[in-house]
């Protein structure tokens, strides 16, 4: 009988963290959607900085 019980708490845990995931990928959709304009401007002002980072990281490693 205990382990009907672990197992029924069990199921609704992972079957809250299931439907807790759905949400969130349908929120993230939603707001990727809604802002993409927003999305792509931040991911262009990045560019540059991701490349600084990219050529510091190479000239540590070049270093070596």
């Amino acid at each position: 009988m205990a382990d009907e019980k672990g197992n029924g708490k069990k199921t609704l845990a992972t079957l809250f963290k299931v439907i807790l995931g759905i949400a969130f990928l349908v929120l993230g959709i939603w707001a990727v959607v809604r802002w993409w304009k927003l999305l792509l401007m931040i991911i262009k002002g990045c560019v540059g900085l991701f490349l600084i980072l990219a050529g510091v990281i190479t000239l540590a490693i070049a270093k070596e």
